[in-house]
């Protein structure tokens, strides 16, 4: 992974829920901070989706290596923003033997 250049911006997000004033919830993204990565695209596909087509792609994003437990981590169910691109982190496994970097399956759809 030498010379691996992780200069892409990323702002990490996490899901809650948040009371809608009228008895109920919302669900809202918050920004758990900034980390800097590299993309790779993956495959693509064209799906049916709920209003219409929808192109999904795939991406392995590489990123700096947190310790399990460190917020900023991402987990599956995160999402990571690239300001009106959102990745939907699917899986996060370390990409070296050494721990050092981290290897992010994400999904984007577009419609």
């Amino acid at each position: 992974m030498a010379g691996l250049r992780m200069n892409v911006p990323l702002t990490l997000e996490q899901k809650h829920r948040e009371a809608d004033g009228m008895g109920g919830y919302r669900t809202v993204w918050r920004s758990l901070g900034l980390l800097y990565a590299s993309m790779k695209s993956g495959s693509g596909r064209l799906s049916g989706g709920e209003v219409g087509p929808e192109s999904v792609s795939r991406w392995q994003i590489r990123l700096r290596a947190f310790p399990l437990g460190d917020p900023r981590r991402p987990v599956a169910g995160q999402r990571l923003r690239m300001g009106q691109r959102i990745f939907h982190v699917e899986a996060v496994a370390e990409a070296d033997v050494a721990g050092r970097y981290l290897r992010v399956s994400a999904r984007e759809d577009e419609r």
